[in-house]
């Protein structure tokens, strides 16, 4: 083999199963990785060495090999709770908390055979699209460290990207998977509402936030989805069979190594955003979908375009859920000053919000779904932009205006809020490169359910510009 770190999760898998390298020696190799480039990069706040190859020894003696993720190191975002591992959500006043129980999606993974190395750097309670907080350095884009890695999943985009891990589970409430996805230039995956039970964005305000993952490849994401699901029975499933998918195979990994199909496909015009935002779609962001359209008619898609409609509240609505979303963290009102400007801000708006206008706005949002669902039912998949602009440098963001912040945000991703809103799955797939080496990615929304369509689709663009192969200079 190669370098382990070069390889894929899937050939990981098959290399584990096959006794080539085992899970202490994997998980070894990445540990060794990330304590030599993370100081120079953010992607993880706390990392667990003897936990980690403890782990890992258990797996070896006590998890069915044939496991989904079987000795395949990962690492929690710093929103999830794990036992007895210190937390902070991003946050100066629970730095240091250390959980007593596990969050449902850690007991997933660990059933599926994974071994987390630690924690991955996240913004406060992960409520903005860039990993700066004053609880821990920035989370830094491999392709160039004065950028940053996006957010609210910057961390785990960075270890990825940087070979740190294979890939890593993520959550998404306005595009926290697929922005530093897009800026890192990996694979991001936001399911359907629903489709991943330990974080079905069901219990989320407004029904935002999911659980997915986020990978080098468009199978190493479906993987690990697969995994994240958890479903036991029922399916036909390459996990328990010592063997790579194949064209019988039923589950999402098995679409996203298929790579078949033709599909009509609709080039997104217009966003959601009032004309107060300024929105601008960067060149190098409209070269990367003409990139896309190209390939993607090469290879015989249906090619077509649809121009979003809309009643112009969308940012009223979203701006308010986001304010009470953050009026729903649980810190007591005397210590609201504790948290960072913007951040305090916003809890206290979202507190003095009346449950009539609260009920008003989910009312919104609800027609609003509605609205984009019935629009895009004609399409097989919708593509648009990632990002609005290339990545941003460090520090470029407002630190205490609240909606100078949120429109800086806006202005850099326009298009993934109100894909969370819909609840609709999407995938972002890293198909160009700039003059300046930044990847630049694009969007492809799917049909609820239709996570199997966009894997195939990213699928087959992967086989044709083979991303997988970049390297950025920060992870050689």
């Amino acid at each position: 083999m190669s370098d382990l770190h070069d390889e894929t999760s899937l050939d990981l898998w098959l290399a584990l199963q096959r006794s080539e390298v085992s899970p202490s020696e994997l998980t070894a190799h990445y540990l060794g990785r990330i304590e030599r480039l993370d100081a120079a990069l953010g992607a993880f706040v706390t990392v667990t060495p003897e936990r980690a190859l403890e782990r890992a020894r258990q797996v070896e003696e006590n998890v069915q090999r044939t496991s989904p993720l079987w000795g395949l190191p990962l690492a929690d975002k710093d929103l999830t709770a794990r036992a007895g591992v210190p937390m902070s959500w991003g946050s100066r006043p629970f730095a240091g908390t250390v959980p007593e129980t596990d969050d449902e999606i850690v007991r997933v993974l660990d059933r599926a055979g994974a071994i987390s190395v630690g924690k991955t750097n996240t913004p406060e309670f992960g409520l903005y699209g860039y990993t700066e907080s004053l609880v821990a350095p920035p989370a830094r884009n491999p392709w160039n460290p004065e950028l940053g890695a996006g957010g609210s999943s910057g961390g785990a985009a960075v270890a990825v990207a940087a070979r740190m891990l294979p890939f890593a589970p993520a959550s998404d409430g306005g595009g926290s998977i697929r922005i530093p996805a897009a800026a890192c230039g990996l694979v991001g995956i936001k399911p359907s509402r629903g489709l991943v039970p330990a974080g079905s964005g069901i219990e989320s305000l407004g029904g935002l936030g999911v659980k997915g993952s986020i990978a080098r490849t468009v199978a190493d994401a479906a993987m690990l989805l697969d995994a994240m699901i958890g479903r036991r029975n029922g399916r036909i499933d390459h996990h328990f069979t010592l063997r790579a998918p194949d064209e019988n195979d039923g589950d999402l990994l098995g679409a996203a190594v298929r790579g078949e199909g033709r599909f009509n496909i609709a080039i997104l015009h217009g966003h959601p955003w009032t004309e107060e935002y300024r929105v601008e779609i960067a060149p190098e962001a409209s070269a990367a979908v003409s990139d896309a359209v190209a390939h993607l008619a090469a290879i015989g898609h249906g090619i077509d375009e649809h121009t979003l409609e809309h009643d112009g509240r969308y940012p009223e609505l979203f701006r308010a859920i986001w304010r009470a979303s953050a009026g729903t963290i649980a810190i007591p009102d005397d210590r609201v000053d504790d948290l960072e400007p913007v951040t305090a801000q916003l809890v206290r708006d979202g507190r003095a919000m009346s449950a009539r206008t609260l009920a008003q706005v989910l009312q919104g949002l609800l027609a609003f779904e509605r609205q984009v669902i019935a629009q895009f039912s004609r399409y097989d998949a919708v593509l648009t932009p990632a990002l609005g602009q290339t990545p941003r440098p460090v520090g470029s963001y407002d630190s205490v205006d609240p909606d100078e912040n949120f429109a800086q945000q806006v202005r850099y991703s326009p298009l993934t809020s109100f894909v969370n809103v819909a609840g609709l799955p999407a995938i972002v797939l890293p198909v160009s490169m700039t003059a300046d080496g930044l990847p630049m990615g694009v969007q492809l929304i799917g049909r609820p359910g239709g996570e199997s369509t966009l894997l195939s689709i990213g699928a087959q663009l992967e086989r044709r510009i083979r991303w997988q192969d970049r390297v950025p200079p920060l992870a050689r």
